[in-house]
């Protein structure tokens, strides 16, 4: 694929929107001229250009809905939702950037005017879960609106949106016959940004408290609840299936085993450290950990993934607490707890997949795996490249299980 952005980092966040292009959520020329006005700008030229593109959709969203045309109204608004929604990634850390929250608000007001245009209007709703309630939509089958059908919880990661999963995986799902449930739990979204509630590694509480209310749910088919995480939601979902019964399948795009073997395995090829030295990443010498922060921060993308991304997520400041917290989040224990058949993807050259077999052989339940490779235009994190097939091969995989 011909690059668009020059900046390494921009890559990286600017082509999220080219996976979404057989959804409606953007068209190849458009993100081609915002990587254009970015030219060999910083952060700021950046969220400037994918804003400013959005403000242009708003606006034409709002003139096409005053002269009645719904259908371009609804269009607009959801591709302006995934303009916002890819402005604000490199603005990532605590305390908050204002120009995230800002963009967030946007995205949020035109994703939810899309979705309320149309004959099946979605509005968006509250779970309860402890002091906050999280954000969710319930997107409906296609055609089925009404019907009692089964449902997919949608699991998003580290740093994606509603938004973005909407368009990852929810319309796909929509027009397959599925109802879809998106939320954002501790860390994600708006629980993150305008709430402050940092992640938990006891998922199965937070998807507890989801799966309650999709029961309250008239259209749900509550023997056919599947869960669907991908990113961390791998690694989250996974978590989740191995305490909540009432989930009748698992996806995990990627398998993610957990969050510190990766950097455990990176310290000790780097750094030479023995497994017993590496073995609680929260208990480093201070030397290696100096080192290995040094490291971190001299490259953009890790110092992204880490500092501004990991320490902000975690609600930690310093390294030694990431390291500590990451140990929170391992499979170890859990894996032999679920039940339901679970499907376990690995793309090719995905560094969060890199377990993903270990992590299907310690698997007790049913279980299928599903390879995606280069040659597929399928390699890298969450198939990106090509997520029409894994959408196909997944709903393709949900089928066969809840076969009636």
């Amino acid at each position: 694929m011909t690059r668009l952005f020059r900046d390494d980092l921009y890559e990286d966040f600017g082509t999220w929107p080219l996976a979404y292009i057989p959804y409606g959520g953007a068209d190849y020329g458009e993100v081609r001229a915002v990587a254009a006005a970015v030219g060999e700008g910083d952060h700021g030229a950046y969220y400037d250009a994918w804003t400013t593109a959005g403000d242009r959709m708003t606006s034409e969203a709002d003139a096409a809905l005053a002269k009645g045309h719904e259908t371009s109204a609804r269009e607009l608004y959801l591709r302006a939702s995934v303009f916002y929604a890819t402005s604000f990634h490199p603005l990532y850390g605590a305390p908050v950037d204002p120009r995230l929250l800002t963009a967030f608000r946007k995205q949020v007001e035109a994703f939810d005017k899309g979705l309320s245009l149309g004959p099946q209007p979605v509005r968006p709703v509250r779970i309860p879960f402890d002091a906050t309630p999280m954000p969710a939509y319930v997107i409906p089958a296609q055609g089925l609106e009404t019907a009692v059908r089964p449902l997919i919880i949608f699991n998003g990661g580290y740093d994606s949106t509603i938004t973005d999963t909407y368009f990852a995986s929810a319309v796909a799902a929509s027009r397959r016959g599925y109802h879809s449930l998106l939320f954002d739990g501790p860390g994600q979204g708006a629980m993150l940004y305008e709430d402050g509630v940092r992640l938990r590694p006891d998922w199965e509480t937070v998807i507890a408290a989801v799966v309650d209310h999709a029961l309250t749910l008239p259209i749900i088919d509550p023997k056919r609840i599947a869960l669907y995480g991908w990113s961390l939601g791998g690694h989250l979902a996974p978590r989740a299936a191995s305490g909540e019964a009432r989930i009748a399948a698992l996806i995990a795009d990627p398998g993610t085993w957990s969050i510190a073997d990766g950097f455990r395995k990176a310290l000790m090829h780097n750094f030479g450290l023995s497994p017993e030295a590496a073995a609680d990443l929260g208990t480093l010498d201070q030397a290696v950990l100096d080192r290995a922060d040094a490291f971190i921060r001299s490259s953009p993308q890790m110092n992204w993934k880490v500092v501004q991304r990991g320490f902000w997520v975690h609600g930690v400041s310093d390294l030694r607490a990431y390291f500590a917290s990451a140990e929170l989040y391992t499979m170890k224990g859990r894996a032999e707890l679920i039940r339901c058949p679970t499907l376990i993807t690995q793309a090719e050259g995905d560094i969060l997949a890199a377990d993903a077999g270990s992590f299907f052989d310690a698997l007790c339940c049913p279980k299928t795996m599903i390879r995606f490779t280069a040659a597929e235009c399928a390699d890298g994190h969450c198939e990106m490249g090509n997520r029409s097939m894994l959408n196909r091969r997944i709903l393709d995989w949900l089928d066969e299980r809840f076969a009636t």
